[in-house]
């Protein structure tokens, strides 16, 4: 067994800092949209990427795959939120083994409502603090370190429609 690579003082002053920064932003942003709009961050999350999308709908695995989330955690959500008149889930047209999830007109005028708050929300916390070089340095950094996450393995058995090079 090699010998963990522990962090140095600097490392673990940055990853805190990471850390906390992140859940702080979380957490004002959240309350915020939630005292705001009436929507929580999960719903802000699935709707932004159907507001923007071609007539409004998505594939399941694709609006799964846009925020992150596995199958489970995104089947609850859209029930939450197709309860409450906001998506609507539909049969794949061209595959019986997909779902669809569409933005109902109330999901519209919710996010299209939500939208500008939730956006100067996000320039008074975060770019405010920053000059646009730094923005600039922070999305080549973040991009870098994306790049060398390791995508997760595809079970077919998660995948709404799983591609063809997915194995289990």
């Amino acid at each position: 067994m090699t010998e963990p690579r522990w962090l140095d003082a600097r490392e673990a002053q940055l990853w805190q800092a990471y850390r906390d920064t992140q859940r702080e932003l979380t957490r004002v942003l959240e309350g915020r949209l939630i005292s705001n709009s009436g929507l929580s961050g999960a719903d802000y999350a699935l709707l932004h990427p159907l507001s923007t999308a071609e007539n409004g709908v998505l594939r399941t695995r694709d609006l799964g795959r846009s925020v992150g989330w596995e199958r489970s955690r995104l089947s609850h959500q859209v029930s939450r939120m197709e309860k409450r008149g906001l998506v609507c889930r539909e049969e794949c047209t061209s595959d019986a083994r997909g779902s669809m999830v569409r933005l109902t007109d109330l999901g519209r005028k919710a996010v299209e409502a939500a939208a500008p708050d939730h956006v100067e929300a996000v320039r008074t916390y975060f770019f405010d603090h920053l000059s646009a070089d730094e923005q600039q340095q922070l999305t080549t950094l973040f991009e870098r370190v994306l790049h060398g996450i390791p995508t997760p393995a595809c079970p077919a058995a998660e995948c709404d429609d799983p591609p063809a090079d997915c194995t289990e």
